[in-house]
């Protein structure tokens, strides 16, 4: 029998589903999902994206995102406007019912990586980020991501700002 040796990709996938748990959880205590919450926190820092940029960043399917977004709808957080050059694409854009959400979702990001990186020092987490950094750029390299402002993010080695 092989002995135990810790595994890199085995704690990177564990601690990657462990925070998407823990926004699982918090989420659900506002009545929301991680993805509604992803959705407004990304309509924050980009305004104006529409449902298919929002699918290529989630991962999932358009149909998905428009089931999601008719959610925040009715929940007046989230609104469509019609594309000032292209009549066929809805724009989304934040209401201003949104804006206590948003406040809290950061705070609730700021406290999960409060926890996250208790007891790692700032050198140590300079050091970690960069090499997630460099990981996801040789991924996306590898890969071809074709997401909106992948490249321009990757080049600018800026911190990644999603939930989980």
């Amino acid at each position: 029998m092989p002995q135990f040796q810790p595994d890199f990709m085995f704690y990177l996938h564990d601690v990657a589903h462990l925070l998407r748990i823990a926004v699982d959880k918090r989420a659900r205590m506002h009545d929301m999902t991680r993805a509604q919450w992803l959705i407004l926190l990304r309509l924050y820092r980009q305004p104006g994206m529409s449902q298919k940029e929002l699918a290529e960043l989630l991962e999932v399917e358009p149909i998905t995102v428009a089931r999601l977004v008719d959610r925040l709808e009715q929940r007046r957080m989230v609104e469509r406007r019609p594309d000032p050059h292209d009549r066929r694409i809805w724009r989304l854009h934040l209401l201003p019912d949104a804006a206590p959400l948003i406040s809290e979702i950061e705070a609730e990001r700021d406290e999960i990586s409060r926890m996250v990186r208790q007891g790692i020092d700032a050198e140590t987490m300079a050091v970690l980020v960069g090499a997630l950094q460099k990981m996801k750029a040789t991924l996306c390299g590898e890969l071809r991501c074709h997401r909106r402002g992948e490249q321009v993010r990757l080049l600018a080695e800026e911190p990644v700002e999603e939930i989980a």
